[in-house]
C-alpha cells in the first residue's frame, strides 16, 4: 500500500483524478474569534482499498469540526467561462466528479487511485490567546501505521466586532423543506426542520431572512407555504391569522437573524398579476382569486387594503418596521414591465406610504427615476448605480460568469474568498442572492436530488452550483464548500471594518471591479497577513 496524505488550504478543489502532493507546512492566521478551515487529503494507489479513520486535536475549549469532502456528477462546465485558471476550477476534470458536499464522517473506505478530502473548520474557544497553536491530524488506515500531519493557526490580539451596514439574504425556500422531508407546511416536524436550517444560515453571516408571509411568486408555481392563515368574510372581506407569521419572526431571531424581507406582492418579471393567495394556508390549495387577475385590479385592491395595515400593525407590536424590507416585482425588464412596475409601486404607495421597496433590478433607469426605494442591481452594472451616487445593494443570479466573482460549482474557491474584500470595496448596503436551498427542476414543482443535479435540468441557462448552496442532510441540512468559503470571506468585511480601513485605501486599490479583481489566494492571505498584524 501507498498511502500520500498531505494538508491543503481551503482555497483548493481536490477530484478523484488530482494527483497526490508533497506534505509541506500549513498554517492558518485569523482574529481571536475568527473560523479558519484547512483540509486533509488522501490518495492510495494500490490494488485492494482500505479503510481510513481520521482524528483531528488541538486546544481543549476550541471547537474543532472534521468532515468528508463528498463529489456529485457535473455533466458540463458552465458556460461563459473565461480562460485561464484563476477563473474557472476543474476544467482539467470536469465534465465528471466535483468535490461540494460535507458529510460528518470521519473514516471512509479509501479507493485506489483516487484522491478524497477531510475538511477541517477551527474555531477558537472563547478564552484563545494571541500566539501560534497546534492543530495535528492523525491519519490511521486499517492494517498500517498511523501518520501524524500538523498545522498551525496563528492568532492574532483581535476580536471581530458584528459586520454592519450590510445586510446579507438568501432566499430561503420552505416548500423545498416540506418536500424533502416530507412534511406538512408549518406542522410541528417542520418548524424542528426549519430551525435547524436557520440556525445554519444565520451561523454563515446572513442576517436576513425571507418570510413566506404568502407563498414566494419566484420561478414558477409553486407548493403553498403560506403563513397567513386567510379566510372570506364576506365579498372582497377577508380575516387573518398572524400566529405563524410571528412565530417565524420569533425564531428567525432566536437563530440569530435581526432583518426580515418579505412576499413580493406581485408576480415576478413585470408586476403584472395579483400573486397566488390562497384560503386557509392553501393545504387545499383553493385561491381567493384568478391567477390572471390583474396587479391593480379592484379584487386586489380591496385585499391589499385590508392585509396592509394588519401587516404594518404586527410589524410594530413585533419591534420589526425598522428591520424590514418590502418588495414589488422580482427582475422587471422590458418597457412594459416598467409601466407595470411603476403602476404596482404606486398602489402601494397609496395603500402603505410607511412602506419602503427593494427589489432585484439591473436597468439603471429604475435608479435614476427612483422607481424603487432601494435597487438591488446585478454585480454587472451595480458599479454604475454608485458611480451615479445612487445607493443600492447587489446580487448576481446565474450570472454574469466568465471573470465576474461568482460561487458556481466551476469558480475557484480562491475567488469565491473574495467575496467580503468586494463588498466592503464600495458603499453597497447589501447583497442577496436567490438560491440558498431551491431543489426543484426549474420553475416547477418537481423535486429533485441536490446530490445528482445542480442545475435545476436548466443548464446552460442556469448554472451548475447556482441553485442551492446547501443539501439535505438526515435532519438538517448539509454544508458545501463554497457555502464555507463564502462564510469565511464575509468575515474579511468584519477584519476591514473592525480595523476602520477606508475603502480608498491603497490595500484594496486593485479591486477595480466585480470582474476585475485579484484572483490569486495569494493576494487574499497577503492582504488578511498585513491586516491582522495592525493588531498586534
Amino acid at each position: 500500500m501507498a498511502l500520500s496524505t498531505w494538508l491543503a488550504p481551503s482555497s483548493l478543489r481536490f477530484y478523484p483524478r488530482s494527483p497526490a502532493r508533497r506534505s509541506l507546512p500549513l498554517a492558518l492566521e485569523g482574529a481571536l474569534n475568527e473560523q479558519l478551515s484547512f483540509q486533509v487529503c488522501l490518495r492510495l494507489d494500490g490494488a485492494d482499498p482500505r479503510k481510513v479513520r481520521l482524528e483531528v486535536d488541538g486546544p481543549a475549549d476550541w471547537g474543532l469540526r472534521l468532515r468528508r469532502v463528498g463529489y456529485v456528477p457535473v455533466r458540463h462546465l458552465n458556460t461563459g467561462a473565461a480562460p485561464g485558471r484563476l477563473e474557472v476550477e476543474g476544467r482539467e476534470f470536469l465534465p465528471g466528479y466535483a468535490p461540494d458536499p460535507l458529510f460528518d464522517e470521519t473514516e471512509m473506505l479509501l479507493p485506489p487511485g483516487e484522491t478524497h478530502a477531510f475538511w477541517v473548520t477551527v474555531r477558537p474557544g472563547p478564552a484563545a490567546r494571541a500566539g501560534v497553536h497546534p492543530i495535528a491530524v492523525r491519519v490511521s488506515p486499517d492494517g498500517a501505521r498511523a501518520r501524524t500531519l500538523q498545522a498551525e493557526v496563528i492568532l492574532h490580539d483581535l476580536h471581530l466586532r458584528p459586520r454592519e451596514g450590510f445586510a446579507m439574504t438568501h432566499w430561503f425556500y420552505a416548500d423545498a423543506l416540506c418536500d424533502w422531508y416530507r412534511v406538512t407546511p408549518f406542522s410541528e416536524p417542520f418548524w424542528g426542520l426549519c430551525e435547524a436550517y436557520l440556525r445554519n444560515y444565520a451561523g454563515h453571516g446572513l442576517d436576513m431572512i425571507y418570510v413566506p408571509v404568502f407563498t414566494p411568486p419566484l420561478d414558477g408555481v409553486k407548493r403553498p407555504t403560506q403563513l397567513l392563515r386567510v379566510s372570506r368574510s364576506g365579498p372582497d372581506r377577508y380575516q387573518f391569522d398572524w400566529t405563524d407569521v410571528r412565530r417565524w419572526l420569533r425564531l428567525a431571531r432566536s437563530c440569530g437573524l435581526s432583518r426580515f424581507e418579505w412576499t413580493h406582492p406581485f408576480t415576478q418579471w413585470g408586476a403584472r398579476h395579483a400573486i397566488r393567495i390562497y384560503a386557509g394556508q392553501g393545504l387545499e390549495e383553493t385561491l381567493l382569486w384568478d391567477p390572471q387577475t390583474p396587479a391593480t385590479s379592484e379584487t386586489y385592491r380591496a385585499f391589499l387594503g385590508q392585509y396592509l395595515p394588519e401587516l404594518h400593525r404586527l410589524l410594530l407590536e413585533e419591534d420589526a418596521l425598522e428591520q424590514s424590507c418590502f418588495h414589488v416585482s422580482d427582475e422587471p425588464h422590458t418597457e412594459s414591465d416598467k409601466e407595470h412596475y411603476i403602476a404596482a409601486r404606486g398602489l402601494l404607495r397609496e395603500l402603505a406610504p410607511w412602506m419602503r421597496t427593494m427589489d432585484a433590478l439591473t436597468d439603471i433607469a429604475y435608479g435614476r427615476e427612483r422607481l424603487t426605494d432601494m435597487p438591488v442591481p446585478s454585480i454587472r452594472t451595480a458599479l454604475q448605480f454608485h458611480r451615479e451616487g445612487i445607493p443600492s445593494w447587489c446580487y448576481y443570479c446565474c450570472g454574469p460568469r466568465g471573470a465576474y466573482l461568482n460561487r458556481l460549482i466551476d469558480t475557484p474557491l480562491a475567488k469565491i474568498g473574495m467575496h467580503g474584500f468586494l463588498f466592503y470595496r464600495w458603499p453597497f448596503q447589501g447583497f442577496l442572492h436567490w438560491g440558498y436551498n431551491y431543489w426543484y427542476r426549474s420553475q416547477t414543482r418537481e423535486l429533485i436530488d441536490p446530490y445528482a443535479v445542480q442545475d435545476g435540468h436548466a443548464w446552460p441557462g442556469w448554472a451548475y452550483g447556482d441553485t442551492c448552496v446547501v443539501y439535505p442532510g438526515p435532519d438538517g441540512p448539509r454544508d458545501s464548500i463554497r457555502w464555507e468559503v463564502f462564510a469565511e470571506s464575509l468575515q474579511d468585511y468584519r477584519l476591514l471594518q473592525t480595523l476602520g480601513i477606508a475603502r480608498e485605501a491603497d490595500l484594496l486599490s486593485p479591486l477595480r471591479d466585480f470582474n476585475d479583481f485579484p484572483k490569486a489566494s495569494s493576494w487574499r492571505r497577503a492582504a488578511r497577513q498585513a491586516l491582522l498584524r495592525q493588531a498586534d
